[in-house]
């Protein structure tokens, strides 16, 4: 997803004159080097300085450009919480905020990287808009709708090797609506991020050894909630699971349950989500997402025992 997303920024600098990449310590170097070499007065790397590269970023954007923050997710967010908080949302500045590594990505190098609750953190603050891709594909276009926004944008990542899902989905990327990625008509998987691989684990032994027909629905959006979407996804299946590499607080299962419980909706509801808790466990993505409780063998057990 990094080098997506560097590729397609390039693209965009391309097209549009205004659009600067702010970093902070890191960038990815080779997919990166196009941009820095073209643009070299628009490449600015402020160090660990994550609170400068904030600032820096709303000063351009009062100056007319669109920027782009970037670096590790712990650290786009909560060690300038206070700048992006007042100087990108309380002013509506058209800044992304892009986070490498969300969830558990940066599995091996412990809680000071893993940002497991980063969604509920930034989703908290009026104006900010939250993206997650799940692919590639789906970066690539969120990058184009980050460029475009005309206010504060956290663009949440996974780091790299994240395989294509998206490619013959039946619908197109919109920026605030849930979008159906694969046909269905028994139960309906929501997710988004990297671990929609997981839901498609899943819907494949679903539909293997217990003949559901199962689809899958990407929530690219987090904030703002396509709240109409997900309503229609609880009238029309029996069963619906939400499932996310975020802490269960502020979680999109959380949501998704309120608004279930304000439609009075009928289906079976589960969710499957991160622990509240720092798990002191390393080892690769997979590994930690076994320690959270999030395996497709569970998610496939809760899902037949609740039909």
């Amino acid at each position: 997803m990094r080098d997506t997303f560097a590729r397609t920024l390039y693209q965009v600098a391309k097209k549009r004159s205004n659009v600067f990449i702010v970093v902070a310590d890191i960038s990815p170097a080779g997919s990166m080097a196009p941009f820095r070499e073209e643009f070299p007065d628009h490449f600015i790397n402020v160090g660990v300085a994550e609170q400068t590269m904030i600032s820096l970023c709303a000063g351009l954007a009062l100056r007319g450009c669109t920027a782009f923050a970037y670096t590790i997710a712990t650290f786009s967010i909560y060690r300038p919480f206070e700048q992006v908080r007042i100087d990108l949302c309380y002013q509506n500045l058209p800044v992304t905020v892009v986070g490498i590594g969300g969830g558990v990505s940066y599995s091996t190098l412990g809680g000071t990287h893993h940002a497991q609750e980063d969604i509920a953190v930034v989703g908290a603050i009026p104006n900010m808009a939250v993206i997650a891709p799940c692919d590639p594909l789906e970066t690539e276009a969120a990058t184009w709708v980050c460029a475009e926004r005309n206010g504060p944008t956290y663009l949440r990542l996974g780091k790299a090797g994240e395989p294509n899902l998206t490619g013959d989905a039946p619908e197109p990327f919109e920026f605030g609506k849930v979008r159906k990625i694969k046909e269905g008509r028994d139960v309906c998987i929501i997710a988004y991020g990297p671990i929609m691989k997981m839901a498609f684990e899943v819907a494949e032994k679903l539909e293997r050894d217990e003949q559901r027909s199962v689809a899958i629905y990407s929530a690219h959006t987090v904030k703002p909630l396509d709240t109409a979407g997900i309503k229609r996804i609880l009238d029309n299946f029996e069963t619906v699971a939400v499932v996310e590499e975020h802490s269960v607080r502020g979680s999109l299962g959380g949501q998704v349950k309120q608004l279930a419980w304000d439609v009075r909706a009928n289906c079976k509801l589960l969710t499957f989500s991160l622990r509240d808790e720092f798990i002191h466990q390393f080892g690769s993505q997979r590994d930690m997402w076994t320690a959270h409780g999030l395996t497709p063998e569970i998610i496939y057990d809760a899902i037949v025992a609740g039909s």
